[in-house]
């Protein structure tokens, strides 16, 4: 059995207040969403489908916000707010135990996101079975330095295709960076 290295920070409760910067892709990073034509994200049916899916996030959770978000060929970059409404102070034991079953709400916001664009997407073509990567990177944005750097890396991402990680046809610029997480690293500059 293959044992997956865990995604998530060990401990963390991703249904307390914050900021999350998140990048979901497609399966092989196949370019399902349109292209990037002059610097500009041009949407094709697909593509609009996953915006149209992202923006519709707080209408299904009442506690998530979306902020900055871009669909790219092949993938999402998305900044996602929750705000606690239950409040930090409560003390009624059932009302924790909501709280400890909602210690995921992120990971269970990207994934019904991710499930119910598959299902649309899916029921527009009649060619190869849509899929989107397994699990999706995420960063729990600190502070305001960050949040700045992501929101002007997500705005700008078009323009950066040709050097962007997620881009498979830029082979060498990926084979450069160790990792999702050493690129982003870079972009994040939380320090």
């Amino acid at each position: 059995m293959i044992k997956r290295k865990p995604n998530r920070l060990r401990g963390y409760d991703y249904s307390q207040d914050g900021y999350y910067f998140v990048t979901i892709c497609t399966r092989d990073r196949r370019e399902w969403f349109g292209g990037v034509e002059n610097n500009e994200m041009v949407l094709n049916q697909y593509g609009k489908t996953a915006e149209d899916f992202w923006k519709e996030i707080p209408i299904h959770f009442g506690r998530v916000e979306i902020d900055e978000f871009r669909v790219m060929p092949n993938h999402i970059h998305g900044i996602v707010i929750i705000r606690n409404e239950l409040g930090s102070h409560v003390g009624n034991a059932y009302m924790r135990s909501l709280q400890d079953r909602t210690k995921m709400l992120l990971s269970k916001t990207i994934q019904q996101y991710k499930a119910s664009a598959s299902r649309k997407i899916n029921s527009l073509q009649n060619g190869p079975y849509f899929q989107w990567q397994k699990s999706f990177y995420d960063h729990v944005i600190r502070n305001e330095k960050s949040l700045n750097n992501l929101r002007e890396y997500i705005m700008y991402n078009p323009m950066k295709w040709e050097l962007d990680i997620e881009n498979i046809r830029s082979g060498a610029i990926r084979s450069s960076q160790k990792s999702c997480k050493d690129y982003y690293k870079k972009i994040i500059h939380d320090r």
